[in-house]
């Protein structure tokens, strides 16, 4: 009866090996990460509570947390405020029960506050006050209540693509086009190379439709993310970053710890973010559980008008904010706060009505143009009384839920040009794609 309580305890000890190995490998990964979190630009000052603003009547979304994301444009740098534009804006909602994370683009050129009634293109708000005034911008506008922001750049966004080996992209014709003439700027920018991809032959007709799935590096990767010269316009250009964004997560979800401390060694320098040290320690236990539910943009609902410059308008913010929430939140209950309804009269009252706005947008250049002056402002005129009718009936029970938008049939209005993506000799160095805001448009709100 003997032999039985030896195996028992040969076995027993083997667990308990097994187990102490495990422990050593856990506390070894622990270390790995906290230590390369360290390499991590973390400001948790930058968004003091006292700086931000949020609307006080807006609502708490309990069991969510909510991120802002910030893609900045270097080239656009404010040398006398040393910020930039932020040429990308999403909000990434996560639900804390499910971990399924909602992720929404916001238009770089729609008209929105940015700061103390200065109404203007929405990238333009970090160049004005930092993340503290973006995030200000979001939550002011949009009814939210966000308190933590993640920055990168060009570079970071490649460097991250390169370590996963790349991505099998899907590109049309006149993608490919834009693509590899964007490659040109981002590799300078990144000092990062490239191969062009070889354009098919002979063109297609429909140059907008997909032609193939091509092996895209960081360089090129990242360039098809800056595209929005096709029919598509702003909306597909940030449809294309969520896409890339959804592909980064699954393959760095099945990537090995080594892969994943390569990003953090390589990338982690690159990130500015007011998300504490401890508060990521914290979400990493759980992170595999987290994927990508769905993605939109906002507005959804939008014209387009010429207030010293395209930009987008919505048709009433308020209907948007609402759209929004219920897609963020599953909030029915919802309805917009007096503030995201004097805004949107503001809104309407800035880019006019009727033949002022127009269903699609004017037609965009390939050449930059550095003469032109996009950048500007408009103060609120405090004597007009935007109060809302309270006869209005906000809610809705319309589901806004909604699938993935990557196979979106949606008329982006703005396909109505006649584009000839065979010409390669246009100038994609980018300067008249990105604005760079204008402080001086501040100073008397002219």
């Amino acid at each position: 009866m003997s032999k039985p309580r030896k195996k028992s305890k040969k076995i027993l000890f083997i667990l308990e090996i097994v187990v102490l190995l495990l422990f050593i490998g856990g506390l070894y990964v622990y270390g790995q990460i906290s230590a390369k979190l360290d390499k991590l630009d973390i400001r948790e000052t930058d968004l003091a509570e006292q700086d931000i603003v949020t609307n006080d009547q807006a609502p708490q979304m309990t069991g969510y947390t909510t991120y802002a994301l910030f893609g900045l444009d270097h080239r656009s740098k404010n040398e006398k405020l040393n910020t930039e534009n932020s040429d990308t804006i999403i909000i990434a909602s996560i639900n804390n029960d499910t971990k399924a994370v909602k992720l929404v683009s916001v238009y770089r050129d729609t008209l929105l506050n940015v700061k103390d009634d200065t109404y203007s293109k929405a990238n333009s708000a970090y160049a004005l006050g930092g993340p503290t005034q973006a995030v200000s911008m979001l939550n002011t506008n949009l009814d939210l209540n966000i308190t933590d922001y993640v920055a990168i750049d060009f570079n970071a966004l490649a460097t991250v693509v390169d370590c996963l080996g790349g991505l099998d992209i899907p590109l049309s014709y006149a993608e490919i086009v834009h693509m590899n003439n964007y490659c040109v700027e981002t590799s300078e920018e990144t000092g990062k190379s490239y191969t062009p991809v070889e354009l098919p032959d002979p063109k297609p007709e429909d140059e907008e439709a997909i032609v193939g799935t091509y092996h895209l590096n960081g360089v090129q990767a990242t360039s098809y993310c800056r595209i929005r010269y096709t029919a598509s316009l702003d909306m597909g250009r940030t449809e294309r970053q969520r896409r890339v964004i959804q592909m980064i997560v699954d393959k760095a979800k099945k990537a090995g710890l080594s892969t994943i401390f390569d990003i953090m060694d390589q990338v982690f320098p690159m990130v500015t973010t007011s998300v504490s040290k401890t508060e990521i320690l914290k979400m990493i236990p759980t992170v595999i559980g987290y994927s990508i539910d769905e993605t939109t943009g906002f507005p959804t609902d939008y014209k387009f008008a010429t207030v010293k410059g395209s930009v987008i308008v919505a048709t009433t913010l308020e209907s948007n904010v609402l759209k929004v929430h219920q897609f963020l939140y599953g909030n029915t209950n919802y309805s917009p706060t007096q503030d995201v309804l004097n805004k949107s009269a503001q809104i309407v009252n800035i880019a006019g009505d009727g033949d002022a706005v127009q269903d699609s947008a004017p037609a965009v250049t390939d050449v930059p143009n550095d003469a032109t002056d996009d950048s500007y402002s408009w103060q609120g005129d405090e004597s007009v009384d935007y109060s809302a009718d309270t006869d209005t009936d906000y809610s809705s029970d319309t589901d806004y839920s909604g699938s993935s938008d990557y196979d979106s049939d949606e008329d982006y209005s703005g396909g109505g040009y006649d584009t000839d993506y065979s010409d390669t000799s246009d100038d994609y160095s980018g300067g008249g794609y990105y604005d760079t805001y204008d402080e001086y448009s501040l100073s008397d709100g002219e």
